[in-house]
């Protein structure tokens, strides 16, 4: 195979699995700070061992993260040096900040959470997992402050063959970051809420009422998921209009749009015909693509063809169509699943503002099998925005073809993109036996979860 489908591929992979774990950590992080933040203000045991119960969860998780994450960071030298050498003095820079800032403050106070139980006030101590919750998230900023350079290319001026940084604010304050930063804080909170309702779920229908703690964290989690359900969602409308304005390429792709039209309509169904580009069956809503990228009935989307004919023009001969059957059906995974949760816990919560939770066992054993829906509507996503930008690395200045590093050759990439999915494999079962078994056992080895007479059952929607 070719050396660049070789190098693509193992980035993929690597990419995929690590993003498995990424927005687990964001999210269960403030999930754990938040039960900890509870337990400071009431006293009550139940949130200290909840706390315990799910930050045991987040360590196995967090661990799995890093891992992954190192490898990435070695294939950009490695398998895309000429990348690395086109735009190393701007990828570089934010990279090196989440490293040295944010990676460091959330990995020190972690030390310090797991150590200091006894060791600490109370409040010390929950300061020390807000700061884990707020590394983690910073990290993230950087790394998409890094991402989001790649999508819209801005404080930059190309010299002597190489994009250089000439302006760090505007990289700081790029446009892109204003739309992809929330989206993705807000998708690794509902991972978390998904992620506790399924596993609380789990033990509230095994232990029925005498686990008071796991239905104290079904409430937080039917909350918290709701509002960042519900943000992801929008933020995710946002995201959308600003790429029909500055990668209209990458919506058209996910439209299946071949050419430009005024008003747009929005496809419920399409099978294409890339090679012709045109459509063999398409079922279409009026209008909707316009109401969608300018929140009114009229508005031109550009097409497939027609924006192909404007970038031959503005960068040379190519194909400028990233592949579109990809783009189509990642875009409505993403989409149908957001909507899909929005849907479980608008009714989990109304069924715990009711006081009805133990009437629906139908909800708690589905609840555990929803907790694959984030990990694949975040896949799709990424899938959506990475293959969305083809050909381009970075978006109007390099292509994925001129990235590539020229001296690995394919037996190199085999070699190593065996070995990484052959280990890769191997600590997935891990991680799932590790998750597995202490969400499982975390009834039976959480004794203080039952309230003393002295200690009332809490509630988070009354008492």
């Amino acid at each position: 195979m070719d050396p660049l489908i070789l190098a693509r591929l193992q980035f993929a992979v690597t990419t995929i699995y690590h993003f498995f774990f990424v927005p687990l950590t964001l999210g269960l992080s403030i999930f754990v700070a938040l039960l900890e933040t509870l337990y400071v203000r009431t006293g009550k045991t139940v949130y200290k061992e909840m706390t315990k119960f799910w930050g045991k969860l987040f360590l196995i998780n967090f661990a799995m993260g890093v891992v992954t994450g190192i490898v990435q960071e070695f294939q950009f030298g490695m398998n895309w040096s000429e990348y690395s050498r086109y735009v190393g003095d701007i990828f570089g820079a934010p990279l090196a900040i989440e490293a040295l800032l944010a990676f460091f403050l959330e990995s020190t106070f972690l030390g310090i959470w797991i150590f200091g139980w006894d060791k600490l006030s109370k409040g010390a101590h929950a300061a020390a997992m807000w700061l884990v919750a707020i590394g983690s998230n910073i990290s993230a900023l950087w790394i998409l402050v890094a991402n989001s350079f790649m999508h819209e290319p801005v404080g930059f001026v190309l010299r002597n063959g190489r994009a250089e940084m000439d302006d760090f604010l505007s990289l700081l304050f790029n446009p892109h970051l204003f739309v992809q930063f929330p989206h993705v804080l807000m998708s690794g909170l509902t991972t978390a809420a998904f992620f506790v309702l399924g596993i609380s779920a789990y033990h509230l229908l095994r232990q029925g009422e005498s686990r008071h703690g796991f239905r104290i964290s079904f409430q937080i989690a039917a909350i918290v998921g709701l509002v960042a359900t519900l943000w992801v969602i929008m933020s995710g409308h946002s995201q959308a209009q600003h790429i029909v304005q500055v990668q209209p390429m990458k919506m058209a792709a996910a439209e299946a749009l071949w050419e430009s039209e005024d008003p747009a309509p929005m496809s419920l169904f399409t099978i294409g015909n890339e090679a012709e580009r045109r459509d063999v069956f398409a079922i279409r809503l009026p209008r909707a693509l316009s109401l969608l990228a300018y929140n009114q009935l009229e508005g031109e989307v550009k097409g497939i063809n027609n924006l192909q004919v404007e970038y031959e023009q503005e960068y040379g001969p190519g194909d400028y169509v990233p592949p579109v059957a990809i783009s189509y059906w990642t875009f409505r995974i993403m989409v149908g699943l957001g909507f899909l949760m929005l849907a479980v816990v608008v009714y989990a919560l109304f069924l715990v503002v009711g006081e009805q939770l133990d009437a629906a066992p139908r909800l708690l054993r589905f609840l555990p099998w929803l907790i694959l829906a984030p990990y694949l509507a975040n896949t799709a996503g990424w899938i959506l925005t990475e293959v969305g930008r083809m050909p381009w690395v970075v978006y109007g200045l390099i292509r994925v073809e001129e990235a590539v590093s020229p001296t690995v050759t394919a037996g190199m990439l085999w070699t190593t993109l065996i070995g990484f999915t052959l280990v890769y494999g191997v600590l997935m079962i891990a991680d799932i036996y590790l998750l597995r078994k202490f969400a499982r056992a975390g009834a039976e080895d959480t004794p203080f979860l039952q309230p003393g007479p002295e200690e009332p059952i809490p509630s988070i929607v009354g008492d």
